[in-house]
């Protein structure tokens, strides 16, 4: 009889402490390790890593899963991508508590803020809940690829507690706000991670209002603050605009200092203040410095959009040709009737005035100095030579026609990348920076969410292929990357039993050819329900992955297992 269920032999082991890495096995025993060293037992499953890395699974603290969660057992993309944990309900949005009449309201709330299709939230979404414990128990109910863990979003709150009055985001009650302390506090009790907000004017509904949070008073969200505090647990999470004449920063001190809680804010560089995410990380230091633990979430490459026939989004999207002689044409047949002489010429023609007044309202959409052919592998740290601009203007032609000719080839696949977030100098340098800070995690790859426009569930890939292996120059040790992906991001929502490959830690565990570390080009898949359309991006180089010491995937192939749970609440560290 094994001594051991699993043991991992001879890999590198870089343990999620920040330790210097070292040739080491692993064993695992009842979900959990064992031994890490020199192991003498025998496991009934042994893994060769000779040459491999091996690492804890990565703990993902914003994604957007809270449809996904009840519908699919795949908690996909970042399942594929070495992700053995994530948390969702960020941003404020979310599914419970919930009124019945509030049904098409939080749908047309998510579909708006992360671009999920409404018709696959109509049909996927059983709405067998109401409370936020009742949600937790029907994702407890469905097993999953990984682990997950839910947090209380303000949005739905607002509206669960106020109705029409928080819809339109009008002042809450203290009768109002007490009301909505008592749930989110019962929500941390049964299980939930936290409580998460959104304050910024990006976020909108289906229908283009602002987030019914945008507004809430300071009151508010300290009084809702406070009554987490009181249950002893939980964490916060904010996303705002942090505009420079508000009294944003000093109310996100007296929501933990009320509460006693963490907090965590997204930061990345605007290309509108490019400097103001070093203002925030200065807060963030003074502010742990005064007692007061604080985190800045951070993303590891440009937030970018996607354009294509097939998204969301594509620069001839208000072009009349298209939306009158092209309308309800699958990708391919878009691509085919754009070959068209006639068609082209008639489209282009009309190009040139939708470019002309897109370019003048400063629309992404005709930013073609700002927009890169997505090649495979993709880049993410593209070379403004190489924009759609740049090479139009070598070519002697306009960027719209280049842009034209490249989305009409083969069957419609083709995709355009335009970073608008992190990439205000034409590098990733201040990623860098973010990265390194000690008050920083990475973040916000938003898995789950902006299904047609944004594939960012693959960050933690990049993190370790272009900062840890490819690029030219500012890379950062797979140490510090590594701890910062598993140990810190786990820490940060209170998760302490997982991000680190020692004794009595969940066997969550990445062997990766590191060497060998690939990221495919996005694809356009319609997997959702009711055909909706995702966008999903694969990896080479994950060699195995295991949650709970059981294979989820082999050679970034799917087992089939599903040993992931719902994670209730925070997680106290091993003995």
């Amino acid at each position: 009889m094994s001594e051991l269920d699993l043991v991992i032999r001879g890999g590198t082991v870089v343990d999620g402490t920040g330790a210097p890495a070292r040739t080491a096995d692993v064993g695992v025993r009842d979900g959990r390790v064992v031994e890490v060293g020199r192991v003498a037992g025998r496991g009934a499953r042994e893994v060769d890593a000779d040459g491999a890395l091996v690492a804890p699974g990565f703990v993902d603290i914003h994604a957007h899963y809270d449809g996904q969660a009840t519908w699919s057992s795949r908690l996909d993309p970042s399942s594929e991508h070495g992700v053995t944990t994530v948390v969702m309900g960020n941003c404020g949005v979310g599914f419970a508590p919930v009124h019945d009449r509030d049904h098409d309201r939080l749908i047309e709330l998510m579909e708006g803020v992360e671009d999920i299709p409404g018709a696959a939230l109509h049909e996927g979404l059983s709405w067998e809940w109401r409370s936020m414990a009742e949600y937790l128990d029907a994702v407890d109910r469905l097993p999953h690829d990984i682990d997950v863990a839910a947090q209380v979003p303000h949005g739905a709150l607002r509206l669960h507690v106020m109705g029409e009055r928080g819809a339109n985001r009008e002042p809450a009650t203290p009768e109002d706000i007490a009301e909505m302390g008592r749930i989110a506090a019962e929500g941390i009790r049964a299980g939930a991670l936290g409580f998460t907000t959104s304050r910024t004017l990006n976020h909108r509904t289906s229908r283009g209002e602002p987030t019914p949070t945008l507004t809430a008073a300071a009151d508010e969200l300290v009084g809702i603050a406070r009554a987490i505090g009181e249950t002893g647990t939980g964490v916060l999470q904010i996303v705002s605009d942090f505009p420079r004449d508000s009294d944003e920063l000093p109310m996100l001190r007296e929501m933990v200092e009320a509460s006693g809680r963490p907090l965590s804010i997204s930061i990345a560089q605007s290309p509108v203040d490019p400097d103001r995410w070093r203002e925030l990380l200065d807060f963030i230091t003074e502010s742990n410095h005064l007692g007061l633990p604080m985190t800045g979430q951070v993303a590891v490459r440009p937030v970018g959009l996607l354009f294509g026939l097939d998204n969301t989004l594509h620069p001839f999207l208000s072009n009349p040709v298209f939306q009158q002689e092209l309308a309800g044409l699958t990708a391919a047949e878009t691509a085919r009737a754009m070959r068209d002489p006639a068609v082209r010429e008639r489209a282009l023609a009309a190009q040139r005035a939708e470019t002309e007044r897109a370019r003048l309202g400063g629309r992404l959409l005709a930013r073609f100095d700002q927009m890169w052919e997505v090649t495979d592998p993709p880049v993410y740290e593209p070379d403004p030579a190489t924009s759609l601009a740049a090479r139009a203007a070598a070519d002697g032609v306009l960027p719209e026609e280049l842009a034209y000719d490249l989305l009409a080839e083969g069957d419609g696949r083709a995709m355009f990348y335009v970073p608008f977030l992190n990439y205000a100098h034409g590098n990733l340098d201040v990623v860098g920076e973010m990265l390194r800070h000690d008050h920083t995690v990475p973040g916000l790859a938003d898995g789950g969410a902006h299904v047609g426009t944004i594939c960012d569930g693959s960050f933690p890939t990049t993190l370790l292929e272009w900062w840890g292996r490819d690029r030219p120059s500012g890379r950062i040790p797979l140490e510090e990357l590594i701890r910062r992906q598993c140990r810190d991001t786990a820490r940060t929502v209170g998760l302490l039993d997982r991000g680190v490959l020692a004794p009595g830690y969940r066997a969550d565990v990445n062997v990766i050819d590191h060497d060998n570390l690939r990221l495919h080009r996005p694809e356009a898949v319609h997997d959702l329900p009711a055909g909706g359309r995702r966008l999903l991006q694969r990896a080479e180089g994950y060699l195995h992955t295991f949650v709970a010491g059981e294979e989820t995937f082999t050679a970034g192939e799917s087992t089939g297992a599903l040993p992931g749970r719902l994670v209730r609440g925070a997680q106290p560290a091993p003995a």
